[in-house]
């Protein structure tokens, strides 16, 4: 019996290939599936079966791509919003056989109401299940958010609470695999750690300590999490079911970038790059990013070209947005410098440091702003004295009271984030902009006040 867990970068998914005596099952796969196919022939065995724990928001799923390569059947779990056009269903109680393990089908909704978990057992050992497929109810060291169903907050709330009981009665030897890590958006305080058991959560999972129901229903209430607007898209996507992804973009002409026509120039290369010198009017997010912010930013009825360090950075962007949905990638362009050695429209971005952004605090020049940028929750622990906040995400409309002819300083936790809304502001007719570069670590560093 071998067990692979595949990691996809920037979303933070975890998918798993499980394979024994020449049977394999794939459980929530992403789009690109080579991963899969090329350990199914690593291992000499077929895929059989495509398991599913819940209708995914973040990313498309590849489960419809996987049945029409390898014609392994999908199974997914009761009451979805719509009808899974590509999979049948499965219920409590359902077991499936892969060679020498068995899965058996859990119910365990609350984070979606078609969420499933899949208990792993051995059949050579009888003593409990080896570990648990938990998708986004249970994570190690948190557990799935409740809040795609705002009507119905408390008794969602109150169905996750009731699944994890399920899941702590599998025994603490039991194994847990989520369909998420640290980093991902469908939850908050996951740990930088991708292997635990149900006893380890148990004793440590902070949600897990919360043994009263109401109490726990509270508690997810309070949560704020923000919902991108492409999760929808991905949504109906995982319930009509998508094709495989075009191939990779191809170099394109160096003059794209002096006239890309309605295409946005997406800059994937780096803060520091975009920073030095930029197409004007270009959008920054560096490819480590792009996972957790191109749906919020990228238009999607817009072609993209890329400008990026070089041919490996931009397949590898152009992968990442194929994963939640971008797939209108016409190209892509190595550096600015096409830009500047024919004197197009080229711009750079400012960076501020510690002791200006203090001395602008102390004296705000006429009509300066201090935006910060990051997550409400991150804003509300402690922020610098009168900055204003709107989430990154959420740019322009959350800036929509700035005045774009009055200079703004943009701030996050390190600089990031803030380089991101920046070239937002920008593209958006804003004409004097720069960024905090180190934001809140430089400023706590330095032994500055919060609020």
């Amino acid at each position: 019996m071998r067990l692979e867990k595949i990691k996809t970068q920037g979303l933070a998914h975890l998918s798993y290939f499980l394979s024994a005596d020449g049977e394999a099952a794939v459980i929530d796969p992403r789009r690109d599936i080579d991963i899969y196919l090329d350990l199914a022939r690593e291992e000499g065995s077929i895929i059989t079966h495509v398991f599913e724990t819940h209708r995914n928001e973040d990313l498309l799923s590849g489960a419809p791509v996987l049945k029409e390569e390898t014609g392994a059947k999908v199974w997914h779990g009761p009451n979805p919003e719509k009808p899974i056009q590509y999979a049948a269903e499965t219920r409590e109680g359902d077991t499936f056989e892969i060679g020498g393990a068995l899965l058996k089908v859990l119910e365990t909704p609350g984070h979606t109401d078609d969420s499933l978990s899949y208990v792993l057992y051995d059949k050579s050992f009888e003593e409990g299940p080896v570990g648990v497929f938990t998708g986004d109810a249970l994570f190690i060291g948190d557990v799935g958010r409740t809040d795609f169903y705002p009507d119905r907050k408390r008794e969602v709330a109150g169905l996750l609470y009731d699944s994890l009981e399920k899941l702590l009665g599998l025994g603490d030897q039991c194994l847990v695999y989520p369909a998420h890590g640290a980093g991902s958006v469908c939850g908050s305080g996951m740990a930088d750690r991708e292997f635990s058991s149900i006893g380890h959560e148990k004793l440590n999972n902070p949600r897990l300590q919360i043994g009263d129901r109401e109490a726990f229903i509270d508690a997810k209430v309070a949560e704020n999490h923000y919902i991108p607007p492409y999760f929808r898209r991905m949504e109906e996507g995982n319930m009509e079911g998508t094709e495989a992804a075009p191939p990779a973009p191809r170099p394109a002409s160096p003059a794209r970038l002096l006239d890309p026509g309605d295409a946005v120039c997406l800059d994937v290369r780096g803060i520091f790059d975009f920073a030095g010198g930029h197409r004007t009017g270009s959008l920054c997010i560096p490819d480590d990013m792009l996972a957790a912010f191109a749906g919020w930013l990228l238009p999607g009825d817009k072609p993209v070209l890329l400008v990026a360090r070089d041919d490996d950075q931009a397949v590898d962007a152009a992968t990442t947005l194929q994963r939640i949905g971008f797939d209108n990638v016409s190209g892509f362009v190595s550096g600015a410098m096409p830009v500047a050695v024919q004197n197009g429209p080229l711009d750079t971005l400012d960076f501020v440091d510690t002791e200006t952004v203090a001395a602008r605090v102390d004296n705000p020049p006429a009509g300066w702003t201090l935006l910060d940028v990051r997550a409400i929750d991150e804003y509300e622990s402690g922020h610098i004295k009168d900055s204003k906040h709107a989430y990154v995400g959420k740019l322009p409309d959350a800036a929509s009271d700035l005045d774009p002819d009055k200079p703004v300083t943009v701030m996050c936790g390190s600089g990031a984030r803030a380089t991101i809304a920046a070239s937002q502001l920008l593209r958006n007719g804003f004409s004097e902009v720069d960024v905090y570069i180190g934001s809140m670590k430089a400023w706590t560093a330095a032994g500055n006040a919060i609020e």
